[in-house]
């Protein structure tokens, strides 16, 4: 089978120089934008524990959105595939992240760096046209993690607790 290459560009750019750059650690914010040509601009920050603007989006959530989303546009995709109609899908995900602390001697100070992801849990909620599909679509979760582009190119748990909905 041959593989086929896609590729992905973004732009970035820092927008935290508050005059003095990176002079000292607390000089200067952590916000940033992001975009790919031809759409919105997207307002980033580092997570607020690491002195970021909450009112933006920050790296972590980001990633489990990228999860949320792929796991979406696979699930929906198998389920057309499969003849489920699905009326609404919502997903309120999670992620863990577990900060290590590497102690790191730079520039003459000690500093505490690292950390990964140690789990993003999917709680979409489904709302399904049929009562009767709930078994097959339940096991379309499976199928549509293991497709999914994200979930495959991470090295950690991500689990699918699924909710199904009818109308009434």
């Amino acid at each position: 089978m041959s593989a086929h290459l896609h590729h992905y560009n973004t732009n970035l750019k820092w927008t935290g120089n508050t005059g003095a750059g990176t002079k000292t650690y607390n000089t200067y914010a952590r916000s940033f934008d992001w975009h790919a040509d031809g759409k919105p601009v997207i307002a980033g920050s580092s997570d607020p524990k690491f002195r970021g603007d909450p009112s933006k989006h920050n790296p972590e959530e980001l990633l489990v959105a990228a999860l949320s989303s792929c796991h979406m546009l696979w699930y929906l995709h198998l389920c057309a595939d499969h003849g489920i109609t699905v009326l609404g899908y919502q997903d309120q995900a999670t992620g863990a992240m577990e900060e290590e602390k590497h102690i790191v001697q730079q520039n003459g100070y000690t500093k505490a760096l690292g950390g990964h992801f140690v789990r993003v849990i999917l709680n979409p909620v489904i709302r399904l046209a049929k009562k009767e599909d709930v078994q097959e679509a339940t096991g379309l979760h499976h199928l549509a993690h293991e497709h999914c582009f994200i979930a495959n190119s991470v090295n950690f748990t991500v689990e699918v607790q699924p909710t199904f909905e009818f109308p009434e």
